[in-house]
């Protein structure tokens, strides 16, 4: 068979300020801990406004307004820094205001656990009308709101997790079940923000590649959330409800999980069921994590920046049949982190990018591009992280010196050539390798790179099931034009060699 190919992508964030204080894991705990603490009570000054949020280089260049490489255009740091004509669309998905959102998770909302106060529904309403996406039977799905009266009752005697625009209550997210901790309303919160910002991911892939929703066979859904309850902790689904509303009638699914790796690892589950044939079109998608909001906050308060970790991410990977144009994903080029492997430097970097290059007959500089943790460095640096793809860069590039595959001069400029300034957000698993397909795709059908290898990392340790590391990665490349041409060696092929190998032992009979 074939390898498959990466036909399209769509990238999102929704700027969700009001969430870092009342969702946020940092936030909640230092509530539980230290409520009086400087911390909590300087944050609220240190909120960015929408435009600012859309402004920002590294926003911009995660939804394809901007090229990863033109980020070096800019002087660290970035937060200070505006785009010049930048916008709320871009070629891959959009930046949305956190109303907007808001009211996308009433949208969502398969079991009526979402309310929102009138007023702020009718306003809601008529911002998606106008939006390209929400068809008028989803904005539909916003009914007509709420009395105040019933949500305040909803919070203060059923436990339901507050919703708030501008620091004001505007809803609230009910519990699933009176007993349930998995059904909890801060867990159903949590996931109608996946689910929520999946949706728009999704719906945003079929629009930007004019994918109709009825071609999509499977979908590999791959965010850090557990979606199930006291039975089934992470039984799922997240896929077949993101799929059931964006209208994919001919699609079943799955969730994926492995912490910041899984969406390398789906990445490479869709490679494999449609090279084997047992679909045609799979699309591996994540929404956000609430969680990872002004996870680092403390240290940019601290050093008196904007609090950067104030956006959700989402994004969506359509894999497809190979059809002659399109990047293909080569699932015999792949990187591994074993049990056996070890959690060292080296070892890591061994098994993720010089194994599947060996079995190549690749070299480190025979890659084009490296996408790795592409956090952005506005955010980790001044966490005391430092700049986490430069870091990869130099590992990589020092294994390559040690191969004898590259001077020792061009250490420091290996980044540059063969990788890209961070930009995505901290959302855990949404800088892992996938924020690059999009920009990859796009180098590849304008012939700018041949090569270049998706790397996703996890940390395992965090489910405190077992100490090891985790990681994955795979080699996308440019398109030999065969489209449906088989992979290696053809039934026919094999068909002459055979019948070449019988003639000769004849004629070496006859000749005896």
């Amino acid at each position: 068979m074939s390898y498959a190919v990466v036909k399209g992508s769509s990238y999102v964030l929704m700027h969700t300020p009001d969430m870092i204080m009342h969702n946020g894991t940092t936030q909640t705990t230092e509530k539980q801990s230290n409520p009086n603490s400087e911390y909590l009570q300087k944050l609220p000054n240190h909120l960015r406004s929408y435009e600012a949020v859309v402004s920002y280089p590294p926003n911009q260049v995660y939804i394809g307004k901007l090229k990863p490489e033109e980020l070096r255009n800019y002087d660290m740091p970035w937060y200070d820094k505006e785009v010049e004509g930048a916008d709320r669309y871009g070629k891959f998905g959009e930046i949305m205001p956190q109303a907007e959102f808001i009211g996308l998770l009433k949208i969502v909302d398969a079991f009526d656990l979402v309310m929102l106060e009138k007023s702020f529904t009718s306003k809601v309403k008529e911002e998606l009308k106008k939006h390209p996406l929400m068809k008028e039977s989803l904005v539909a799905k916003l009914k007509e709101g709420d009395d105040i009266e019933e949500i305040n009752k909803a919070i203060k005697e059923f436990h339901a997790e507050a919703i708030y625009h501008d620091n004001e209550l505007v809803g609230c997210v009910k519990r699933a079940h009176e007993i349930d901790s998995n059904l909890n309303a801060h867990i159903m919160y949590e996931n109608l923000v996946v689910k929520a910002s999946g949706v728009l991911a999704f719906l945003h892939l079929l629009d930007k590649n004019n994918i109709e929703a009825s071609a999509i066979d499977y979908v590999i859904e791959c965010s850090e959330e557990a979606c199930g309850d006291m039975n089934q902790r992470g039984g799922g689904n997240f896929a077949k409800s993101i799929a059931e509303m964006a209208e994919a009638v001919n699609a079943t699914g799955s969730d994926t999980r492995g912490f910041c790796a899984a969406p390398t690892h789906a990445l490479i589950e869709a490679a494999a069921l449609v090279k084997a044939g047992v679909y045609e079109n799979v699309v591996i998608v994540a929404g956000g994590a609430t969680a990872k909001l002004g996870m680092n906050g403390k240290d940019h308060v601290k050093k008196d920046m904007p609090i950067l970790e104030d956006i959700i991410g989402g994004f969506a990977v359509l894999v497809s049949k190979n059809d002659g144009i399109n990047p293909v994903l080569r699932t015999d080029l792949l990187g591994r982190h074993t049990v056996g492997t070890g959690s060292s430097p080296q070892a890591v970097i061994t098994s993720l990018i010089t194994a599947p290059l060996d079995r190549g007959g690749l070299k480190i500089t025979d890659i084009d591009k490296y996408s790795v943790e592409m956090q952005n460095p506005d955010v980790t640096k001044p966490a005391g992280a430092g700049d986490v793809p430069e870091a990869n860069y130099k590992m990589i590039a020092a294994l390559g010196v040690k191969r004898g595959e590259l001077d020792r001069k061009d250490v420091a400029t290996f980044g540059e050539k063969h990788g890209m300034p961070g930009w995505a957000p901290t959302q855990g698993h949404i800088p892992s390798g996938v924020p690059y397909i999009g920009h990859a795709r796009e180098a590849f059908l304008n012939k700018e790179i041949n090569r270049a290898m998706i790397v996703g990392k996890g940390s395992l340790f965090l489910g405190r099931m077992t100490n090891q590391f985790d990681g994955v990665s795979i080699v996308m490349e440019q398109n030999n034009g065969q489209g449906e041409a088989t992979v290696g060696i053809s039934e026919g092929d094999v068909k002459n060699m055979i019948a070449e190998a019988m003639r000769n032992f004849a004629t070496h009979l006859l000749e005896e």
